[in-house]
């Protein structure tokens, strides 16, 4: 047994003779399917304490050929699953890595890299001392030892991604450490399986990756594996039974992460071959491990996130002066839920170049849940939101709650068409949005935005909606049919009138024609003469109409 080739089963024991032990060994029935395959190169991404380690030490014990795992495997769900459960039992050489214990201050990325091809190496010629290798050629002197031993390699990567977190700024020495892994694993016969964990997926340069040979189980798309990504209900359900806990309130405090298998639950997108019905995708409502085992085993309802990580570690991604971030985290703290483009986001922990970078590596951290069907995102459970709350005690967030409620206060007086409270908090939103706002229609309309940000809990925005006549500044589509969807449309140095007028005369509302007799018409107009003489400078006016 070596400490990086061949570790055995020790870890996966303990895990096994653990008072708590919650069985995930029937994924291996998955992991065996693409083994010797060209799907053989998997990266599992989830946040910490979703069990990725211990997936990592108990698939180990299976493949590791001097581990005699059987016995283990004998009593674990695995074994009575398929009658081929053992087909890869205890039949290559594995190296598993930890790139947290290579990758720190002490070391450049290439003196890591050195150190890791050297360590491997020298633990291979202890077990094959009669193999000829080359120690300045690490992937030439695996294919020897594959070639004198007709063995292949199983290689585990855990913390794959540390690299991104403890050397954030060095571009070049990341792209050194993904051409070396791209180099020891793509197309090489000695490999049997690539198996990688981190907190974020591979790393991505545009819309490309260095290592695009790898599957991607991710929190967001966990594919195949969404039953093993963390504590399913049923299994939660089960642990409470056996403890005398609760259920209901565990449940409370620690559900909310919603995941789905590979199969797409849209119609539009995957259609049975046989029947050309639509494919309905399995959801899972997970649980973080670590939570639950410590409140199950405590019986103490609790925040155990911050025993892991500080409230300090989403202070400074929350904090980030991107416009709409702190608006759209009120939301979520409310209870709402937000759309978000994920495809932006470069998978580190510095390249955010929008909001949606940010709030798309929250999910990744597990600071918030996505439903993959809506595009939306929320937060999970109370014990997240508690993390939220510590975060946002400062004056600053107590100014941002603050607008939150008066947008709230601006929706509800635009549903009961109260004309003048409309215009003064749109007037003191616009105020706040900035002098940039005030000399043009479109930044008349991003202010507007601003104020209707609580909105987004009720309406789909459709900024410039085309009417065949013209365009509608903005359109608010309603997600349910009990609230009225609503057109707005924007003058200055005008009158609101002027806006409605102009809403009938292109007859926008044709375009609406499924929300009539559930629709409001909004005028807006805001005079941005500067002069001594024009007191009405900054002010506005509304109308609101029903049709």
């Amino acid at each position: 047994m070596g400490m990086y080739l061949n570790p055995g089963s020790d870890l996966f024991e303990e895990a096994l003779n653990s008072e708590i032990y919650v069985d995930k060994t029937e994924m291996v029935n998955y992991v065996n399917s693409v083994v010797c395959t060209k799907q053989k190169y998997m990266c599992v991404s989830r946040p910490r304490r979703f069990g990725k380690t211990m997936a990592t030490e108990m698939l180990g014990a299976y493949y590791d050929r001097t581990a005699d795992s059987r016995a283990l495997f004998e009593k674990c769900k695995l074994s009575k699953s398929s009658e081929s459960w053992d087909k890869y039992l205890g039949k290559f050489n594995v190296i598993r890595l930890v790139m947290t214990d290579f990758f720190n201050s002490k070391r450049t990325i290439s003196e890591a890299i050195d150190t890791i091809t050297l360590r491997i190496l020298k633990e291979l010629v202890k077990i094959y001392p009669e193999v000829n290798y080359d120690e300045s050629d690490f992937i030439y002197s695996l294919r020897i030892f594959y070639q004198s031993t007709k063995t292949r390699f199983v290689v585990f990567i855990d913390e794959w991604d540390a690299i991104f977190r403890e050397y954030k700024n060095d571009k070049q020495g990341q792209k050194l450490y993904l051409d070396f892994l791209r180099n020891w694993l793509k197309d090489r016969e000695f490999i049997a399986l690539a198996y990688m964990t981190g907190i974020l997926p591979i790393k991505k340069y545009g819309k490309h990756s260095a290592l695009n040979m790898f599957d991607e189980y991710s929190i967001i798309t966990p594919m195949q594996l969404a039953e093993y990504t963390g504590f399913t209900t049923e299994e939660v359900r089960q642990l409470c039974d056996v403890y005398g806990r609760d259920f209901q309130k565990i449940k409370d405090w620690y559900d909310g992460y919603k995941v789905s298998n590979n199969i797409p639950a849209d119609p539009n997108y995957a259609l049975s071959e046989e029947t050309g019905e639509a494919l309905i995708a399995e959801q899972y409502s997970l649980y973080s491990p670590l939570s639950v085992v410590k409140a199950v085993r405590n019986g103490i309802i609790d925040n155990y996130w911050n025993q892991t990580e500080t409230f300090e570690a989403l202070l400074q991604y929350i904090d980030w002066d991107f416009d709409g971030l702190k608006e759209e985290v009120a939301i979520l703290m409310e209870g709402g839920r937000v759309k978000v483009d994920i495809t932006g986001y470069q998978n580190d922990m510095t390249s955010f170049e929008t909001k949606d970078d940010i709030l798309t590596m929250l999910i990744h951290l597990g600071y918030l849940g996505y439903n993959y069907q809506t595009k939306e995102l929320f937060i999970p459970n109370q014990e997240v939101l508690q993390v939220f709350k510590t975060s946002t005690k400062a004056r600053a967030w107590t100014i941002t709650f603050r607008a939150l409620e008066n947008s709230r206060k601006l929706l509800e007086a635009t549903w009961a068409g109260d004309e003048e409270t409309v215009a003064e908090l749109i007037e003191d939103a616009h105020d706040k949005a900035g002098n940039k706002t005030y000399h043009t229609e479109a930044g008349l309309s991003y202010a507007v935005q601003l104020a209707y940000y609580a909105a987004q809990d009720y309406y789909t925005v459709i900024p410039e909606l085309d009417s065949g006549k013209g365009y509608a500044d903005l359109v608010y589509l309603p997600k349910t049919s009990d609230v009225p969807a609503m057109l707005i449309e924007l003058k200055y140095d005008e009158n609101a009138r002027t806006a409605i007028s102009q809403i009938h005369r292109q007859k926008y509302p044709d375009r609406l024609e499924h929300y009539k007799g559930n629709l409001i018409l909004i005028g807006i107009n805001y005079d941005r003469t500067i002069s001594n003489d024009s007191p009405s400078f900054k002010h506005h006016s509304c109308t609101i109409e029903r049709a």
